[in-house]
């Protein structure tokens, strides 16, 4: 399969987008996308990254000499959103938009250097600036959730997304879960999916949401010690987004002391970041086994019984 500069067969966005035609239809098409917005914004491009597994991304020098990212997603429903959002942003806490066509999902963005990621090493493990990295990122979405005036049209609310989730979430359960007995607790998954849909109707507050907050998701940057990249944006509850952030970082801490450090930093109630985190989980577990990765699935519910104590449920 002919891939854009740089791009390997094994890379995870090959990987991924080459299991169905219209990723495949896609990375054919790739290679002339690229040429094109290299030309349309005189780009000198550098070797491509590679750990996205939806989006081809590149370091940049435009003709002025200054640095930027190159950025080309696979169309999807999530990633619509994200030129958007970053637009709204305008570089306070994120990566500055510099350009976008938003009709093909090409986007230039400003580049964080040195670019490691928050929850990269060092610190050793145990290390106290592991957990303040984690309060680094809740002050962060805080930040986001700040940025005033209405968020831009066109962005999927919450809980539309949420209902949607909860009923296929339901179906999942109904169907799989007779292979994760007696490991799955049919009362805990019955309450993630209530809790799908009844948190977004009970916040008191909406705000242009990062939707996938996770530590990857964080870079080290020169404008600021640390810009966020890549929303999902939905519109809704602030705090559906910190679950990623606590669930992956400083992880050798009790998850009780992740979320109090997260729910200080963003200032958001333990118990219903937690709530969330529950809700969050269950979607996320019988979409693994669905899609056939049994033991995700069974690390996932595992976990429900300890976020709902946290979650006082």
């Amino acid at each position: 399969m002919s891939t854009a500069p740089g791009v390997p067969l094994a890379s995870p966005l090959v990987a991924t987008l080459a299991r169905h035609e219209a990723g495949r239809q896609w990375l054919r098409q790739l290679p002339g996308l690229v040429a094109d917005y290299q030309a349309r914004w005189r780009l000198r491009i550098g070797a491509p990254f590679t750990g996205g597994s939806c989006s081809w991304a590149a370091p940049v020098h435009r003709e002025d000499g200054s640095t930027a990212v190159l950025k080309v997603t696979w169309p999807h429903p999530e990633a619509a959103g994200e030129a958007a959002a970053l637009r709204h942003w305008a570089g306070a806490g994120t990566v500055r938009l510099l350009e976008a066509d938003e009709r093909r999902y090409a986007l230039l963005l400003e580049r964080c250097e040195p670019g490691t990621a928050l929850d990269a090493g060092p610190p050793p493990h145990g290390s106290r600036v592991a957990v303040e990295r984690l309060r680094t990122g809740g002050a962060l979405l805080a930040e986001l959730w700040r940025v005033g005036g209405d968020a831009p049209g066109g962005v999927a609310e919450l809980a539309a997304v949420c209902a949607s989730w909860a009923t296929l979430a339901e179906e999942r359960a109904d169907r799989l879960a007779a292979r994760f007995a007696p490991r799955v607790d049919p009362g805990l998954s019955a309450l993630g999916a209530r809790l799908l849909r009844e948190l977004p109707g009970s916040s008191g507050r909406h705000v242009l949401l990062h939707g996938d907050f996770n530590p990857g998701n964080v870079l080290a940057a020169e404008r600021r010690p640390w810009l966020v990249i890549d929303p999902k944006p939905m519109v809704g509850d602030p705090a559906y987004d910190p679950w990623p952030l606590i669930e992956q970082m400083a992880t050798d801490r009790p998850l009780g002391e992740r979320f109090a450090v997260v729910a200080d930093a963003c200032g958001q109630p333990r118990d219903r970041l937690a709530a969330w985190a529950l809700a969050r989980t269950v979607e996320y577990a019988w979409w693994a086994a669905d899609h056939g990765d049994a033991e995700e699935c069974a690390d996932a519910l595992a976990l429900l019984p300890v976020l709902a104590r946290l979650a006082d449920r």
